[in-house]
């Protein structure tokens, strides 16, 4: 059975929500999340319209992911590895290798290895500041 690309909100939503249903059973990334996130509806709906807004160009994000990951790592004693963005990258690319194929699946890819290094040559960073 051949699997669709990723098109519309739906498919995000969907892509974002089992991502995260296994980052939440993940015994290295589980911790930060649960212990972080309060509202799990409200924080699947936020990061849905993140990763469309990344995607499809269309939508527009309100926030600040970098601002929010360094609060993080602050709060768990500048813990975050570059380990832990291994497992969130793995974990990501195996969600859309299950749910889709495409263009849009492939550069969810390419934006999430992307975002990842990012994210975290800056949370390194900000250590030191």
């Amino acid at each position: 059975m051949s699997k669709k690309d990723i098109k519309t909100r739906a498919d995000v939503f969907l892509l974002v929500s089992k991502f995260y249903e296994k980052v939440r059973k993940d015994e290295t990334l589980g911790p930060f999340f649960n212990k972080t996130i309060k509202d799990w509806p409200a924080h699947l709906e936020h990061l849905t319209t993140f990763w469309e807004s990344s995607l499809f160009l269309k939508t527009k994000f309100s926030g600040n992911p970098l601002e929010a990951h360094t609060k993080v790592d602050k709060a768990f004693n500048h813990s975050i590895t570059e380990l832990h963005f291994g497992i969130w990258l793995n974990l990501w690319f195996q969600t859309i290798d299950e749910l889709f194929e495409g263009d849009y699946a492939e550069n969810a890819k390419r934006r999430a290895r992307k975002m990842g290094t990012f994210m975290y040559m800056n949370i390194f960073t900000s250590r030191n500041t």
